[in-house]
């Protein structure tokens, strides 16, 4: 039972700053709550195991070290959020990908759409909060009902972070298990586009069967987007470019920083008076454009155009808005490390692995862990990280690959977050479209069948990687 008090320490924790502070959790609550648990953990094993200081540090520094590549990652990731919106690439995406917005196909639209637009930026989040919000009001014109749009807009949204190189779930996701980002992602491949197939076809007849009238009105964000950026074709060359240098498998870091760097250059040359306005300069010469890509990068932008809903989408938040999710991982990865080190979090390991002898078993438990890190933490990213921790032994000691665990994650704990009430994914969304979250859970499709997808591939076998002997 000593076993279980720093996990019942940080749900309560997680549980009253959920309620006392809400959407504002990740602000810091909850770092807070994981640094408390962790000396929880670290008092019990000293008292229970007689475990000396020295060594319960060392394990802890080691847990923050390992990672440090997913820090310098996410800091790219901020960059790149930030150089691809400003130069007009996010935007171009978003513009050409309204123009196909009708009433019959319009829940596989909001979908394919919110799927693109979040594949490119990277974030749920942010795709929900913005472009989410302004397809609510085209469904609502077109006379869909709200669980109807608000599914189709998360599945969308969801699907696309999942696969997303600039996600920071995706990041943490293949970093705590060990996995290279790409080869994380191509992984996900099999079990995240069925899934994504059969909501879409789901969303579909939907579309046809439905009694909707109405039209929706996107002209104002086409407007504001061509009054703001130059939108051109052109623009797409970048993103293609480094779909090619990671089709051709170069390093994730290596990528991210090319991205940043050809969208630079692209946000210099094509959208210099957006450059110079975000310098806040009088003068017009090198030191200006430098001055406004650098704020760019590391800073917050803030474009005007117009439409206060479109404002809100282009808004770049740089690499210090990756800073609040840096920090949550260094408690995360404290937390884990006090775990290990007194090794409650392997008495813990030994009660869920009773049940798991097969692998489809050992899916489904990971799987069944995962779900209740986010009913019990209220987090994704602390799902995450604890369901990596608590299985990537044993996933390494029966042969599989760590993409397994990896793929698994994902499959359950960030797709399953947004349904969840109380879960910050859970209150963020219902707040930001309006929607109660279990008004829209019914019809978020891909997020409550990829934990089933997943395990029912481990149980076909199909594509189970084992390392070589």
């Amino acid at each position: 039972m000593i076993t279980y008090i720093p996990f019942i320490v940080l749900i309560v924790l997680i549980t009253c700053c959920v309620a006392v502070f809400g959407n504002a959790t990740l602000d810091g609550a909850s770092q807070v709550s994981l640094l408390v648990a962790a000396a929880v953990s670290v008092l019990v094993g000293h008292f229970t195991k007689r475990l000396e200081w020295e060594n319960l540090e060392k394990e802890i520094t080691d847990k923050i070290a390992s990672c440090t590549p997913a820090i310098i990652i996410l800091l790219l990731i901020g960059a790149i959020g930030g150089t691809w919106m400003v130069s007009g690439i996010v935007p171009t995406m978003i513009y050409y990908g309204m123009q196909i917005i009708r009433p019959e196909v319009f829940l596989v639209s909001s979908s394919v759409l919110c799927a693109l637009v979040s594949l490119m930026i990277g974030s749920s989040w942010t795709t929900v909060a913005t472009i989410g919000v302004a397809l609510m009001g085209i469904g609502k014109a077109h006379g869909f009902d709200d669980g109807w749009i608000a599914g189709s807009i998360i599945t969308g949204a969801y699907f696309g972070d999942k696969l997303s190189p600039l996600s920071d779930t995706t990041v943490l996701a293949s970093s705590v298990s060990g996995t290279p980002l790409f080869t994380h992602i191509r992984y996900m491949l099999y079990t995240t586009v069925p899934t994504f197939c059969i909501s879409l076809t789901i969303f579909l007849i939907a579309g046809f069967t439905m009694n909707v009238s109405g039209h929706g009105n996107v002209h104002e964000f086409m407007e504001g987007l061509q009054h703001t950026f130059v939108i051109s074709p052109w623009l797409l060359v970048v993103p293609v470019l480094t779909g090619v240098m990671i089709a051709r498998r170069w390093p994730s870091m290596v990528v991210l920083f090319l991205a940043i760097l050809l969208a630079a250059v692209v946000g210099l040359l094509v959208q210099p008076n957006l450059v110079h306005a975000i310098s806040d300069s009088e003068d017009w010469g090198l030191l200006a454009s430098y001055k406004g890509m650098m704020q760019v990068v590391y800073g917050s932008t803030n474009i005007e155009t117009g439409v206060p809903m479109l404002n809100d989408l282009v808004h770049t938040s740089g690499m210090s808005g990756m800073m609040p999710t840096i920090w949550l991982i260094i408690c995360a990865q404290t937390f884990g490390g006090a775990l290990t080190a007194t090794g409650q979090l392997q008495d813990l390991m030994r009660q869920v692995l009773r049940f798991a002898k097969s692998t489809v078993s050992l899916v489904a438990s990971t799987v069944g862990t995962s779900l209740f890190c986010n009913i019990a933490t209220a987090d994704q990213y602390l799902s995450i990280m604890l369901a990596s921790s608590m299985f990537k032994d044993e996933y390494t000691k029966r042969g599989y690959e760590p993409r397994l665990l990896s793929r698994t994650c994902e499959d359950s704990a960030t797709v399953t977050s947004v349904l969840v009430p109380w879960n910050t994914c859970g209150l963020t969304q219902s707040t930001v479209l309006g929607v109660a979250t279990l008004t829209y859970l019914p019809y978020c499709f891909f997020n409550f069948l990829s934990p089933v997808t997943s395990i029912v591939v481990a149980a076909l076998g199909w594509k189970i990687k084992r390392k070589c002997s």
